[in-house]
């Protein structure tokens, strides 16, 4: 019998998790050494949690525009309410089986789950402080690195978990707040903000940015504003929070301005921290840039030999699907399988407000800097035939394609479901298919997916 490479993984996120199976399935022996439960931040605090609260927030949106399809609720009971109890009853059960069923899949392929603390001891040793006290060590051949991130926290602006809450803590809120005021306008503080104003809450959103999801295509972003303002939003602009102070039940948001703003609660969505403190890194030779971020290659390896890392902590486009494929990477390297790097250009992204905002590929930013030759469509949802069914005024297709060849080279789309809808501009990108041969692949009629055809279809060029 060969050598078995032996392969110890710390963290059970998505980088984690991921990883694990890829070398069990390669023939490796896998430990994977977890403290916070498997799945990580983006199964039990993050994305799973909060992509469910959202689908019952647009189940509230489709409701509040039942009277335009033609749907009218008979009786005196008949107003639709949240409960925001059972609600987020149904957000941590689901989120607690999803883990389960990822511990459950480890445990049919043969990895080995440890529950404590890990941190590496040397390139070649993790040492575990579990539970009870006690520490493990665990030799290993190599070791992946998959800690993640938490939220970021500011002296001013102390969580307490009550009515001051980072997006970890909402969960735990019994009580639909009568005003919420979110502090942070990238994306996680969107997300929530449209949410819970779907919700019948009423939002306030404070962004020290100019507009709405500032690293997001500008159109996009410009969309949902309106959207949001239009459903009843405040929406407070090129303003920094300075501190954030709760007395009873009323948390007073104080600007640097001078202004304040009260309300029931507060989210902060003002960034992430990586995990990657006093767990044995820079001691092993793992170099971690200046926000503590660990520094990897594209195929996910770090400064120290033998080591990889992968996910929130490696700070590389902090999504879920980019954390798992650098952990499916970082194994098939070390393991001899073939492997292709990380190419970023290829990711697909999407924020889950209401409308939905995907993209893929290049950005409007980067053709209006001159990084990118491309030629620009942008197509309104208005004019589609499924759209105008359903009730959809806002959103629309924009397709980026390179001149002459005609290659599609990004994409975005603004609708209900978008993160549905951008996958065949994500195939397109991926495998440098054309416009021509995106215009001309059958699409269901009436459909929203028409409109990405169409859009395609006005950057043909009729050859020479």
């Amino acid at each position: 019998m060969g050598r078995v490479d032996r392969v110890v993984i710390i963290g059970g996120g998505p980088g984690g998790y991921e990883s694990a199976l890829v070398a069990a399935q390669l023939g490796a022996e896998v430990t994977v050494v977890d403290s916070e439960g498997i799945g990580g931040s983006a199964v039990l605090t993050d994305c799973v949690p909060s992509k469910t609260l959202i689908a019952t927030s647009d189940l509230m949106i489709e409701l509040a525009g039942a009277a335009e399809l033609g749907i009218a609720f008979a009786g005196a009971g008949s107003n639709v309410v949240v409960d925001l109890g059972r609600v987020n009853q149904r957000v941590k059960q689901l989120a607690a089986d999803q883990s389960g069923d990822i511990a459950r899949r480890l445990e049919r392929e043969g990895v080995r789950v440890v529950t404590g603390r890990g941190r590496l001891d040397g390139p070649d040793q993790v040492g575990v402080e579990l539970p009870d006290g006690r520490t493990d060590a665990i030799r290993a051949d190599a070791v992946l690195v998959a800690t993640g991130a938490q939220p970021r926290t500011l002296t001013s602006a102390r969580p307490d978990g009550e009515r001051i809450l980072t997006w970890e803590q909402v969960y735990d809120i019994g009580e639909v707040p009568t005003k919420l005021i979110v502090v942070g306008s990238g994306v996680t503080g969107a997300e929530f903000a449209s949410a819970y104003l779907s919700l019948g809450v009423d939002v306030t959103l404070v962004s020290s940015r100019d507009r709405v999801l500032p690293g997001e295509d500008a159109d996009a972003a410009s969309v949902l504003e309106r959207v949001l303002e239009r459903r009843g939003m405040t929406l407070l602009d090129r303003s920094r929070m300075q501190s954030v102070t709760r007395e009873g039940d009323t948390v007073t948001v104080t600007l640097t301005d001078g202004r304040t703003v009260e309300g029931s609660h507060c989210l902060l969505a003002v960034g992430s921290v990586p995990n990657t403190d006093d767990i044995g890194l820079e001691e092993a030779g793992v170099v971690l840039d200046e926000g503590g971020f660990v520094r990897v290659d594209r195929v996910s390896r770090t400064s120290a030999r033998g080591v990889y890392a992968a996910g929130d902590c490696t700070g590389v486009l902090m999504l879920a699907s980019v954390a798992a494929m650098q952990g499916r990477i970082a194994m098939w390297h070390f393991l001899g399988d073939k492997v292709s790097p990380l190419d970023l250009r290829q990711v697909s992204s999407n924020v889950f407000t209401s409308p939905e905002i995907a993209t893929v590929g290049c950005s409007q930013q980067k053709v209006d800097d001159g990084e990118i030759d491309a030629e620009t469509v942008m197509l309104d949802l208005a004019g589609n035939a499924r759209a105008k069914m359903q009730g959809v005024r806002d959103g629309f297709v924009k397709l980026f394609c390179r001149p002459g060849t005609g290659i599609v080279v990004g994409g975005v789309v603004v609708a209900p479901r978008a993160s549905e809808l951008i996958h065949p501009v994500a195939l397109a990108v991926a495998q440098s298919l054309t416009v021509d041969a995106l215009a001309q692949a059958f699409t269901v009629y009436p459909s929203m997916s028409g409109s990405v055809a169409e859009a395609a279809r006005r950057l043909h060029h009729r050859p020479f």
